[in-house]
Parts: C-alpha cells; structure tokens; sequence
C-alpha cells in the first residue's frame, strides 16, 4: 500500500493543520471552482447512453464541462438544447474521423480535444467488439451495428509535432472559439512531447496515468497498467 501511494504526487502531499485557518472569504467560492472541473474521456459505448447523457445534463448545470470521449455524440443533443435539461457536451473528442466526427459536432464545442494517446495500452485499450456495437452506437459512430471498433494509433496520420499543428490549424478553421486540447499518456519523456504539443499551438494538454482508461478494452491490464502515475 506504501508503494502504491507514493506512486503518485498527491500521495506524496501531507496535510498540515494550521492553528489559524483561512478565512472563508478568502476562498474562492464553489460556484466558480467547479467551473474548472471536468469529466474523463468516457466514450459512448465504453459506457451506457443513458449514463454518457446523464453525465453531461450533471456537468452542464453545474456548469462544469463533460467530455464525449472519442465515440461521438448524438446530434439532437447539442442541436435541440434544453437550457434547463442540457445534454450538450462541452468537450468534444477527436480520435478517428470515422468515429461520429462530423462538421456540426465540431461546431458544437467549447473544446475540443485531440486523443493522440490512449488511456489504456494500445492495442488493448480503445476497443468496441461487435457485440458491444448496439444499432444508437452504430449510427453515432458512423459505422455499421455489430462490427468492432478499434482505435488505430497513431491517430490522423500524425507522425510529428507538424502533422499534430497541421490538425489544430484545422479544428481551429473548423470552430475558431473552441480551445484545442491534446491528450497524451503519462511515459517517460512525455514531458519533451508535450513542449513539441504547445508549440503547435495546443492550449490545453491532458496527461492520462496508469489509472486507465474506461471500459472500452478487451482486458482488465488494459485498462489497469498504461503507462506511469
């Protein structure tokens, strides 16, 4: 257990009781905290519909953000917005063109984030099988029910920090308001990686750890073991 603590940063952090705590108006309120707060990358069919929807109406009045995750989003839920039932996800994932990426689920994004890396081990990790694949998923997805889906890395053909700045410029042109966010997984060196991303003008970058990813894997080492804390 000691090990498996000190693996991670907050496990490192001790709390210290003070004799004079702050005071409450110096502490930002919780309406505003929350707004920074978002969900992980959960794709429809890696969870339930209702689950997926759900999510984003919690997030959506608080107003934090939900994250589609790299299996779409059903248009008639950023399209026909209810402002007091909201199932808009704020983040829209880009992942592989085939999987429910269209120009409208681009423009209906406050984010948008690129999945350059899994949150569970390639080849392992970001797997639909067919059976999985209902007829809702099918359609949001783009591809045909019953056929398995697999996430091919690397994803948009990019093979350098010019091919990944090519694609932001791109999502850019596609919604100029949205923030262009990049996901990569915790390996040694990402850090130099992630330099290269904000070079290519990426606003905002995720590192996922070895906690993994949902559970659109075919294995539990899949989803348990990618990459560092």
């Amino acid at each position: 257990m000691k090990s498996l603590r000190q693996c991670t940063l907050r496990g490192q952090l001790e709390i210290i009781a003070s004799s004079q705590p702050v005071s409450i108006e110096d502490v930002e309120p919780s309406s505003e905290i929350v707004k920074r707060f978002v969900t992980g990358a959960m794709s429809f069919g890696s969870i339930s519909k209702e689950a997926h929807a759900t999510l984003a109406t919690a997030m959506d009045r608080i107003g934090a953000k939900s994250n589609t995750g790299e299996g779409g989003e059903d248009p008639e839920r950023y399209l026909n917005v209810d402002p007091a039932n909201s199932q808009r996800s704020a983040i829209k994932q880009v992942a592989s063109g085939r999987f429910g990426v269209t120009a409208a689920y681009l423009a209906n994004a406050d984010e948008l984030q690129i999945k350059m890396a899994q949150g569970a081990i390639p080849g392992e990790g970001g797997e639909l099988p067919g059976y999985k694949v209902t007829v809702d998923i099918a359609q949001t997805r783009h591809s045909v029910a019953g056929v398995g889906l697999i996430s091919p890395p690397p994803h948009h053909d990019i093979y350098s920090i010019e091919d990944l700045a090519e694609l932001i410029y791109d999502l850019k042109c596609a919604n100029p308001l949205a923030r262009i966010s990049v996901k990569l997984v915790s390996v040694v060196g990402v850090g130099v990686v992630a330099v290269g991303v904000a070079k290519g003008k990426a606003e905002h970058i995720t590192i996922s750890g070895h906690d993994g990813g949902t559970g659109a894997s075919s294995s539990w080492t899949g989803i348990k073991n990618a990459g560092l804390p």
